[in-house]
């Protein structure tokens, strides 16, 4: 995948966000602010929370990867259960303790460096 501009038209940063989110490998996690400076705004990583809090109910969004900078499930309460977004990173083989991600620096996955 090539970078992504959110200025180009007909496109808008909710589905540049989905896209980056749907080649987050199994057994792997993002960060928000990591989607965020892929896409050339290194100042939206609220903004992508915002996409992010919508597409847990999505089948093609693997929404559950997509964790904070330090590799805490802040997001799991946009889930249909509070424990829905560890129960699917776990079915992935990743472990989860106290709401988060175990070996988060191995399993972090950074579209910046993988997308070249």
């Amino acid at each position: 995948m090539k970078k992504k501009s959110t200025e180009k038209p007909g496109r808008n940063f909710f589905e540049d966000v989905y896209e980056v989110v749907r080649l987050v490998p199994k057994g792997r996690v993002t960060s928000y602010g990591a989607i965020a400076r892929y896409l050339g705004t290194a100042m939206s990583a609220r903004m992508v929370g915002w996409a992010m809090n919508g597409a847990h109910t999505e089948k093609n969004i693997p929404a559950h990867r997509v964790v904070n900078s330090k590799g805490l499930l802040t997001g799991k309460h946009h889930f249909k259960t509070a424990k829905a977004m560890q129960i699917a990173l776990e079915k992935e083989g990743t472990k989860v303790s106290k709401d988060k991600v175990v070996d988060f620096e191995k399993r972090f996955w950074d579209p910046a460096k993988e997308l070249l």
